[in-house]
């Protein structure tokens, strides 16, 4: 009987011989179809319409926050709004 590792060898080197006839090339428009199949589907999962209606009620939850905060969002911007809560803004008013 012959050891393992030199059988393990002789079967590695045949596999290595042997030719494989099979073609491996994907058949012509193969994929312009996967495409095409991909695209026309409408969402058909339950996952996929739950996830869908999540987000347009995530969107519509964003837009009516920032409606409804709107007058505090632009006072954050007003120029002299941002000097009162500033420590370092009053040092320097009452240095000058």
């Amino acid at each position: 009987m012959n050891p393992p590792d030199q059988q393990w060898t002789r079967l590695v080197a045949a596999a290595r011989r042997a030719e494989d006839p099979r073609d491996t090339a994907a058949p012509y428009g193969f994929a312009t179809r996967v495409a095409a199949r991909a695209l026309a589907r409408a969402p058909g999962s339950l996952l996929e319409r739950f996830s869908l209606r999540a987000l347009g009620l995530a969107a519509l939850l964003a837009v009516v926050c920032v409606a409804a905060n709107f007058s505090t969002v632009v006072g954050l911007f007003r120029e002299d709004a941002g000097n009162s809560d500033d420590p370092v803004a009053e040092i320097v008013d009452l240095a000058s």
